[in-house]
């Protein structure tokens, strides 16, 4: 603002000047040197005040989510997980499947930035960048409670084990839904069955073992390497089943079998520890 109060000049600085001086009336000699009013400037252009590709969310609803867990004073909740950009080339022909879902599934939000999908869907540009491009997350292991004294061992030794990572392709390949443990919230998810998937069993191997050193409570069983896109209050799951049902028989009509199907590589493991992110390894390009 201050670079467009100096543009564009301001009605309350006048620089210090003296007021004018009184003239006499009938001296037309004064008259002419009296200063005149400049007109007021116009208002600056809206674009100026506004980022690139701004979106305005001020009118757009919100969902209210519940917690995992009660937040306990000195506990910090702890999230071991591979960052995830969906490419740009996927994001197009998924902002048609977005809206498809929106129109199958009432009241599901973006996941994170939990703005309702069906007011995203009123403007692809808006779906794109809020929902497609952000990122998204593969877990690594549970979302946990975790002590202060706890967090510079498990760090350190997250990046001790991860230290001689490689970049491998993975594949989204499954469309499929989600419950939480206390089924407080649904979620419908991409998952990886086939490449990449190896890989992703090793790293979350990793990561139970130094959740068990830590006294914390290991990852499912039979782990499913997913991101989520969006979500819903509450176990949803047979409208979602029967959502999904009708978008894979929609697909295999479709002139592109490989419509909800798209890669990325892995270059890098993170872990979020209340509000801080810590990086554990990053592969250069």
């Amino acid at each position: 603002m201050e670079a467009l109060r100096a543009t564009y000049g301001s009605d309350s600085d006048d620089g210090g000047s003296s007021p004018p001086i009184p003239c006499r009336h009938g001296d037309s000699r004064e008259d002419s040197k009296k200063p005149q009013a400049s007109d007021p400037l116009p208002p600056p252009p809206l674009d100026l005040l506004r980022p690139p590709n701004f979106v305005d969310f001020s009118s757009m609803t919100q969902g209210s989510r519940v917690r995992n867990f009660p937040h306990v004073e000195g506990n910090y909740a702890l999230h071991v997980f591979i960052p995830v950009l969906i490419p740009s080339n996927a994001r197009k022909q998924l902002v048609r499947f977005m809206k498809k879902l929106a129109y199958l599934v009432p009241n599901l939000y973006a996941v994170d930035a939990d703005y309702a999908l069906d007011e995203l869907c009123k403007d692809d540009q808006k779906l794109e960048q809020v929902l497609l491009s952000r990122e998204f997350h593969i877990s690594l292991g549970r979302t946990v409670a975790i002590q202060v004294h706890q967090i510079d061992s498990i760090v350190a030794m997250l990046r001790q084990r991860f230290q001689s990572q490689r970049r491998h392709w993975i594949i989204f390949n499954k469309l499929d839904f989600f419950i939480n443990d206390d089924r407080t919230r649904s979620f419908l998810s991409f998952e990886v069955t086939g490449t990449g998937l190896p890989e992703i069993s090793k790293k979350i191997d990793i990561v139970n073992e130094i959740y068990r050193l830590h006294g914390l409570p290991e990852f499912y069983k039979d782990p499913r390497p997913h991101i989520s896109l969006v979500w819903a209050l509450g176990d949803i799951s047979s409208k979602l089943k029967q959502a999904i049902e009708e978008l894979n028989g929609s697909q295999n009509n479709a002139s592109s079998s490989q419509m909800y199907t798209f890669k990325c590589m892995f270059d890098g493991i993170a872990c979020k520890i209340g509000k801080k992110t810590y990086s554990i390894c990053k592969l250069a390009d």
